[in-house]
């Protein structure tokens, strides 16, 4: 009997690795969409069984908040889509940011973050770390030599978002990397705006990535939950260890809603950005609009950074009108009054 060789199979890619990855290792019925393990708790088939379990001797489910299948699915896919090591699957977006901050930080330790962040991270940094000694201060990361300044002999963290919300600035991933690891710090990217589609921060030189699933990896606006993954085993056991101790989990239920919206994630994807390039466009041109700050128009700052680094310039952007906060409550209440009209456009 002659063998054929064996035909390497090319690498998925990332619209496929959405579809298929995150799936259980041990399908029950030959299932394939992933079902809801909807209980607390698992049952052993000896006492043995279920000290081997909880030794750790033994991979298996014992209680929810430690481990469950329909979670564990959403882990593999996001780590999957992040090409990093593992995933840790949080209740909310927040929860898998302060769980990152309280594996990572302690007294004395010094947190550089970027300027402008979703609001109740700043608040985090700015009221609630400095209680347990942490010292924080925000820069602008999209200049690299505002991280240069800040490093300190006492920097454990550099966390960065990129793009902002809501400015949109985009910073160097990769030159940030390089000037926190030269000082022995970790860098955490919150990936949110750009999504594992579009960047993948862990191939540029982060550490830890961490995403609020509520927005475009859900995609339904019916669910909230987080994400963080990481990039090498050992990060990836201490923060498990804490997220399991402060409880911060997510419900299989939440995970089974996220996982079916992480399906079409290219897609969404795909159309939103075509559609945000667009009304970027068209407001550009709008004449009671001063400015437009969106990555894919060419006169935004970080424009080539971003076509660098990015592989789209996602759906986000923001744009000024004249006469400042009263202008904008003039924007509100007009689209307001018309809903599903855009104004300017009718």
């Amino acid at each position: 009997m002659v063998m054929k060789e064996k035909k390497e199979l090319p690498p998925m890619r990332r619209a496929t690795q959405a579809i298929h990855s995150g799936s259980l290792k041990n399908p029950v019925y030959g299932e394939v969409s992933v079902p809801i393990f909807q209980t607390s708790t698992f049952g052993f088939a000896s006492a043995e069984e279920g000290a081997a379990l909880f030794s750790g001797e033994k991979p298996g489910y014992i209680y929810t908040r430690m481990a469950n299948p329909t979670v564990d699915a959403l882990q593999d896919c996001l780590a999957t889509l992040e090409n990093g090591c593992g995933g840790l699957a949080t209740a909310t977006g927040m929860a898998a940011i302060t769980t990152a901050f309280f594996s990572l930080l302690s007294r004395g330790d010094h947190l550089i973050a970027s300027h402008c962040l979703y609001g109740p991270t700043e608040v985090v940094i700015e009221r609630e770390l400095p209680r347990f000694g942490i010292q924080t201060e925000l820069v602008d990361t999209s200049d690299l030599s505002n991280i240069e300044r800040a490093l300190r002999p006492e920097t454990r963290l550099v966390f960065i978002e990129t793009p902002t919300n809501p400015t949109m600035k985009i910073t160097d991933l990769r030159g940030a990397a390089t000037l926190a690891h030269r000082r022995g710090a970790l860098v955490v990217v919150d990936n949110t705006f750009a999504s594992p589609y579009l960047q993948r921060p862990l191939e540029l030189g982060a550490d830890l990535v961490v995403h609020s699933l509520t927005k475009y990896v859900n995609g339904h606006s019916d669910v909230v939950g987080g994400m963080m993954v990481t990039k090498d085993a050992d990060l990836y056991k201490k923060i498990k260890r804490s997220l399991t101790l402060f409880g911060g989990t997510m419900d299989p239920h939440q995970a089974w809603l996220i996982l079916r919206g992480a399906r079409t994630l290219p897609l969404r994807m795909e159309k939103a950005q075509e559609n945000a390039l667009k009304l970027a466009q068209f407001l550009s041109g709008h004449p009671k609009v001063k400015w437009v700050w969106y990555p894919g128009l060419p006169d935004h700052p970080q424009h080539a950074l971003a076509q660098e680094q990015m592989d789209g310039f996602g759906a986000m952007l923001c744009f000024g009108v004249p006469n400042g906060l009263a202008g904008a409550r003039t924007l509100g209440s007009g689209a307001a009054d018309h809903p599903g009209r855009v104004p300017g456009r009718d």
